[in-house]
């Protein structure tokens, strides 16, 4: 038999309280509270032994587990650990099964666990996400159809600071359109230099770049000053998939073959400007490229027929379409609510189209930045699904 379960604890008071009274025999007590003599002798003696605090539960934990790690195992982890902060578990693992191969070491996933208890892992930050890509990469059939455009990973400069040259190419012709030797991936360094090369070869159609600074921001629509600036202009920003660097292998593959124009860096900045300008002019006219049949890229390149304008066009949004101005705070009002667009396009127009029952699309000149789910009163990322 066992205890009320409606409320354990108060079951076994008061089984000890009518046994201290002494007016019933054990028999007698058992089997008003509905137990068995072996419990009632087991809460009495720990009753006895403990006091009031023997009627709580005990751990039913096996004072030995049978498969825990071995206490010399997990000593020689936390030590390699402590020597390599930097390694994570499958490399430690690696590592020790390496060195002694004879120890059962415990698998990476215990090993995590094992680590994590003695306080030598911490819990990862969850990372915000790029929106996600919509609709296929486009390939490039003409000059100026896809420039790409990306940092070169950076090096220390002998004036102070970093090195981190902004590229720009063609990726019909592989004409290197503009080389900077700019020194962050701030906006306010890429606007100029991309200023510069719209109004020296005129606006392309499409320009792809990873997911991040300058070109992406983790927010809903993805938007930055310098993307936004782009959509402006009627050009398709297009971002290849987080962690693919393969899908923007063109540029990837000349930024190796701009090491040349980097080391040894030059000591001033403005040196350095020159040293590209000279590796620029050279790359496009004189060094054959192999995948262009041994031609230099010059011969294969023409300035873009859409010249850079004096002022930026307003947008053509279609008619029936739903327009708001985006206010000093980022938001617009839609349907007695406030909804968050963007910091980055304050005082600008969006395009609220319906494309489904009570869906809606936002449009920023021609690029989708969200969408107005039914009975949600806030902007969503957009799918591929959304986007057709």
């Amino acid at each position: 038999m066992s205890w009320n379960a409606s409320s354990v604890m108060d079951e076994r008071v008061r089984f000890i309280s009518d046994y201290l009274g002494g007016d019933q025999t054990m028999t007698e007590l058992c089997l008003l509270h509905g137990i068995s003599r072996p419990t009632g002798y087991k809460w009495v003696e720990r009753y006895h032994e403990l006091g009031a605090a023997g009627l709580c539960d005990r751990s039913s934990a096996p004072y030995a587990h049978g498969r825990r790690t071995a206490a010399v195992i997990a000593d020689g982890l936390c030590a390699l650990r402590r020597d390599r902060p930097s390694w994570g578990p499958r490399k430690l693992i690696a590592w020790l099964n390496g060195k002694q191969p004879d120890m059962a070491w415990p698998s990476p996933s215990t090993a995590g666990e094992i680590l994590k208890r003695a306080g030598l892992v911490s819990e990862r930050k969850p990372r915000r996400r790029a929106p996600e890509r919509l609709g296929e990469l486009t390939t490039p059939l003409h000059p100026n159809h896809v420039w790409a455009a990306d940092h070169k990973g950076w090096i220390s400069a002998p004036y102070g600071g970093r090195l981190e040259p902004l590229t720009v190419t063609d990726s019909f012709s592989r004409y290197l359109i503009a080389l900077s030797a700019t020194g962050s991936t701030r906006s306010g360094e890429a606007s100029p230099l991309f200023r510069k090369a719209f109004q020296a070869h005129g606006l392309p159609e499409t320009i792809r770049t990873d997911n991040g600074a300058p070109f992406c921001s983790t927010s809903i629509t993805g938007l930055t000053a310098l993307s936004a600036w782009w959509a402006r202009l009627g050009i398709r920003h297009e971002r290849i998939d987080p962690g693919q660097p393969q899908q923007n292998g063109r540029h990837e593959r000349f930024h190796l073959t701009l090491k040349e124009a980097m080391l040894p860096p030059q000591t001033s900045r403005a040196d350095q400007q020159q040293c590209f300008d000279r590796y620029r002019q050279d790359y496009n006219s004189e060094r054959p490229h192999e995948a262009l049949g041994q031609k230099p890229p010059a011969q294969f390149w023409r300035p873009s027929p859409r010249p850079m304008p004096d002022t930026i066009p307003q947008p053509s949004y279609p008619a029936g379409a739903q327009i708001r101005k985006v206010r000093s705070n980022g938001e617009i009002k839609w349907r007695g609510d406030m909804i968050h667009i963007s910091g980055v396009i304050v005082a600008e127009p969006v395009a609220l189209t319906e494309i489904d029952n009570d869906l809606w699309s936002v449009h920023f000149y021609d690029r989708l930045i969200g969408v107005i789910r039914p009975n949600q009163a806030k902007l969503s990322r957009p799918t591929n699904a959304t986007n057709k």
